[in-house]
C-alpha cells in the first residue's frame, strides 16, 4: 500500500504561550508533533506491517519541520518530505495548506492518506477534508478504529460520545482521534536509522505552485490570551439565602441569566 500521512510541527502541549506584537511568540518554545498527527504516524506504520507497502510523511512549513519529520522517520516511516514555505509564504490558513498537499499528492497514487483530526495550535480540522475534496477521495474524520480488507475499509469514528461505522473503498483520506492506538516511542536503532532514510525538501516552484495560488482565504485579526481566572467565591448563610445570593452574582456580575 501507498500510504502518506500528514505531518504538521506544534507547541508543546506543555508550552507557556506569550503574545509579542500581536503575534505567538516563538523565542525559545518547545515545538513536538502535532499530537494528533502521532496517532496517524502510528496507524499508518500499522498497517504498512500488516499489508505491507511504504509509508511516506509530509509536512509543510519551514525548515525548522525537519526534526519532526525526523522523529516520524525514527517512528518507523520509510520516508518524509518537506514543503517548504518559509520564503514563499508569510501568511497561510487551512486553503493554503490543503492546496499545496493536493498538488504534492496529485500524482502520488496514493491508496490511503492519514492526518490528525486537529492540530491543537489552530484546532480547526479542515486541512483533511479540504485535502479529500481537492483530490477527490473519500473521507471520513475523527476515527477510533480502522481495518482494511482488501480495496475496502471498515472505519469506526467517533461522534460526540457514541461510535459510527463506515465502510468505504479505497483510496482513502481519514483523520485520527485519540483512541485510535498508542504511538510509539522512537527507539535508539530507529533514531540512527532514520538519519538515513531520505527526507525530499520541495519549495512552492517544484509544485508549479506561485504565492498567488495559495494565498490566504482567511485573515487573523487579533491574537490575544484569555483573562485571567478570578477566584471564586464561597457562598455564606442558609440554603435560600445562598440561591438569592447565587442568582444575583450570575445576574449581576456573570451576566449569564
Amino acid at each position: 500500500m501507498n500510504i502518506f500521512v500528514l505531518m504538521k510541527r506544534t507547541f508543546d502541549t506543555e508550552e507557556k504561550i506569550t503574545i509579542a506584537g500581536g503575534k505567538i511568540n516563538e523565542d525559545g518554545a518547545e515545538f513536538i508533533i502535532n499530537p494528533y498527527d502521532e496517532y496517524a504516524i502510528e496507524e499508518a506504520i500499522q498497517v504498512r506491517d500488516a499489508h505491507g507497502g511504504e509509508v511516506t510523511v509530509v509536512s509543510v512549513g519551514g525548515e525548522e519541520a525537519e526534526k519532526q519529520l525526523r522523529t516520524a522517520l525514527a517512528m518507523g516511516a520509510d520516508k518524509a518530505a518537506l514543503i517548504n514555505v518559509e520564503d514563499d509564504l508569510e501568511n497561510g490558513d487551512q486553503f493554503s495548506t490543503a492546496k499545496i498537499l493536493a498538488e504534492y499528492l496529485k500524482d502520488k497514487d496514493a491508496d490511503l492518506i492519514i492526518g490528525g483530526n486537529v492540530a491543537i495550535d489552530g484546532g480547526t480540522g479542515q486541512v483533511g477534508p479540504r485535502l479529500a475534496e481537492l483530490l477527490g477521495l473519500p473521507y471520513v474524520t475523527t476515527i477510533t478504529k480502522l481495518e482494511i480488507d482488501g480495496n475496502k475499509a471498515t472505519v469506526v469514528r467517533d461522534v460526540e460520545g457514541d461510535s459510527e461505522v463506515i465502510e468505504v473503498s479505497l483510496p482513502l483520506l481519514v483523520t485520527a482521534q485519540q483512541g485510535l492506538n498508542e504511538p510509539r516511542y522512537p527507539s535508539l536503532p530507529g533514531i540512527m536509522k532514520a538519519k538515513k532514510k531520505p527526507l525530499e525538501e520541495l519549495e512552492l516552484d517544484d509544485l508549479d505552485l506561485e504565492e498567488d495560488d495559495v494565498e490566504a482565504k482567511t485573515k487573523t485579526i487579533e491574537i490575544y490570551l484569555p483573562p485571567k481566572k478570578e477566584a471564586g467565591k464561597v457562598l455564606q448563610g442558609d440554603l435560600s439565602d445562598q440561591v438569592k445570593e447565587l442568582v444575583n452574582l450570575l445576574h449581576t456580575e456573570a451576566k449569564v441569566v
